[in-house]
């Protein structure tokens, strides 16, 4: 299949931009693939690494591109958009990789020049690590990629970025910005800060000291503290612009602890064990649609793609 885009451009050069930039020489090194990161360190580390062609600005490496994709924090679109908005070529789509859409519409759409398109995209993929050395070309096999029109609609643009990352080994579905930002506050923003939460706690128990915490980490708080060392900054830009759906899920999780609480306290085993059995459901759910392993290690002793 030729690909939808023969110049991509890629502004932040981290673990996401680092893997689209290895699946796409995988599938397809005619393409050419710049790239641009505000910080010097990781622009020599793109270099040392061949990972594209690194650029000291954000104008020189969209010269020219058919496809800008913006991998910076939610929080440096607007900045962003308006270094690159003069600099993009006439009938160039530009998309993201952010986690949240209704607050990344707000920052790009309106700095759009004539000529240019955006559709959104977030891949459903991510690792705790981060940095160009964390891409890897497999992230985003199996993994669903959401696409996210200006106007939550499927058109020729939004088709032409669900081909590029279909390209790239991940599945595509198409959803408005408020649903989007909705679902991933059930998938991914809750758990992490939920995650953020406990590890929290367990530094403030000083009952149990450091060394206790660490030596005997059981796979649950070992797993909490992998999602709890995710990029900080993400994170931070993650709750602040997707509030709203985020305060909603936290407040029907306190609803569903409460009533744990409650069977707990009274002693009903039979609420206990009918909750557990239906979310144990859902994990086989999970499993068997080949989005996570049930292997003991649960497929993470190499590099694996997790959810952000």
């Amino acid at each position: 299949m030729t690909a939808p885009f023969q110049h991509v451009a890629l502004i932040g050069l981290g673990l996401i931009a680092g893997s689209i930039a290895l699946a796409q020489r995988r599938a397809d090194p005619s393409v050419r693939v710049t790239g641009f990161a505000r910080s010097a360190q990781t622009r020599a580390t793109a270099r040392e690494i061949g990972l594209c062609e690194v650029f000291e600005t954000p104008a020189d490496a969209v010269a020219g591109a058919d496809l800008v994709i913006l991998c910076v924090p939610i929080g440096a679109m607007a900045e962003v958009m308006d270094q690159i908005a003069p600099h993009l070529k006439d009938g160039a789509l530009v998309s993201d990789v952010g986690s949240v859409k209704r607050a990344v519409l707000e920052a790009v759409v309106p700095r759009l020049p004539t000529g240019v398109a955006f559709v959104g995209a977030h891949p459903m993929a991510g690792t705790e690590h981060s940095g160009p050395h964390a891409g890897f070309a497999t992230l985003f096999e199996n993994r669903w990629t959401l696409i996210v029109p200006v106007d939550g609609k499927r058109s020729a643009r939004s088709d032409q970025i669900a081909a590029f990352w279909q390209g790239l080994g991940a599945n595509t579905e198409v959803m408005d910005a408020d649903h989007h930002d909705l679902v991933c506050a059930v998938v991914s923003h809750a758990p992490h800060l939920i995650a953020y939460t406990m590890v929290g706690v367990a530094d403030d128990l000083r009952r149990v000291t450091d060394t206790e915490v660490v030596k005997f980490s059981a796979a649950g708080f070992r797993d909490f503290t992998r999602i709890a060392a995710s990029d900080p900054t993400m994170w931070r830009d993650v709750f602040l612009t997707n509030k709203d759906a985020t305060l909603e899920i936290l407040g029907r999780f306190t609803e569903e602890l409460f009533a744990l609480q409650r069977a707990i306290r009274t002693g009903d085993g039979e609420h206990l064990y009918d909750y557990f059995t239906r979310t144990r459901a859902i994990r086989r759910g999970i499993i068997d649609a080949g989005q996570d392993t049930d292997a003991p290690d649960f497929g993470r002793a190499g590099a694996k793609g997790e959810d952000t």
